[in-house]
């Protein structure tokens, strides 16, 4: 009896398994990468321009410490002095993130005290920027200042000169910090500031119900940094604080300067006090860009 022949009936299992196991999708496409490969090819954020801070002692020079604590030159101690001059790093367990200074000086006339901290600002989301986080943290400061409304004479006076090259309004500089709906600031910066001195810019502004200048009110300043506001408040006992916050990449800037005169009678000059910290902002400010 002739066997049949069983040899093709194996040839054609043998192709179908072969090209179960070799074969491809339908559309084309490859596997699909492995869990790892996804991950490594995800959109990572570009980290912040700064990743370390400055001595914040170290960045105020002798001459700016000077003129905003005059009583420096009253001290006859040497040793008393020189101490004076290198102020007092705050306490921080990283200076790479955070860090700060304080310098205190009395004088026959009055108390002043400085402060100036850099807060390096990173974001531990993938997604989220450095840079877009600095400006949440910002945006955390201009709201918890309690900002006025910008008077059209302010907001025109702090944009003047650097919107001449632009088509833009004047006030698109300063509305980035979203400052805050409240017709008024607290009662703490009603009072007028003193008289001793004024500038072409203050003099021609028209005075609120509380007597202060427009230009002298807390605001958003277009001139420094990314961002930045400046605030000012008059306390119970006739101490003013003038506040300058700006924001420069990943880096927050506060300069607080404070003066506390001797009787209550005196009220420090608000316009010379935001003068001399405004300067010494502008100076930290142009360090960074070094």
């Amino acid at each position: 009896m002739q066997r049949k022949a069983y040899v093709p009936g194996v040839a054609v299992l043998l192709a179908a398994l072969l090209a179960a196991c070799t074969g491809s999708n339908d559309d084309g496409s490859t596997d699909d990468p492995r869990p790892g490969e996804a991950t490594a090819s995800a959109t990572v954020a570009q980290p912040g321009r700064y990743d370390t801070l400055p001595v914040p002692c170290a960045s105020v020079d002798q001459g700016t410490l000077d003129s905003l604590l005059p009583g420096i030159k009253q001290l006859t101690d040497p040793a008393q002095r020189e101490q004076a001059y290198e102020g007092e790093a705050t306490q921080t367990y990283d200076t790479d993130r955070k860090a700060g200074c304080r310098w205190k000086v009395e004088s026959t006339d009055a108390t002043h005290y400085l402060f100036v901290d850099f807060e390096r600002v990173v974001s531990f989301a993938n997604a989220v920027s450095d840079d877009s986080k600095a400006q949440e943290v910002y945006g955390g400061k201009v709201e918890a200042a309690d900002l006025p409304e910008p008077t059209p004479t302010a907001s025109a006076e702090e944009s003047e000169g650097t919107d001449e090259e632009s088509d833009e309004p004047a006030q698109t500089g300063a509305s980035t910090a979203e400052p805050s709906t409240s017709p008024s600031t607290s009662a703490s910066r009603s009072s007028s500031p003193s008289g001793s001195s004024g500038s072409s810019g203050s003099s021609t502004s028209s005075p609120t119900a509380s007597g202060t200048p427009a230009s002298l009110l807390p605001r958003t300043l277009g001139d420094l940094g990314d961002e930045a506001f400046l605030d000012d408040a008059l306390g119970t006992s006739k101490q003013r604080t003038v506040t300058v916050v700006f924001r420069t990449s990943n880096v927050i800037v506060t300069v607080e300067y404070e003066e506390q005169p001797a009787t209550t009678t005196v009220v420090p000059d608000s316009e010379e006090m935001q003068d001399r910290a405004r300067n010494l902002a502008k100076r930290l400010s142009e360090a960074f860009d070094d």
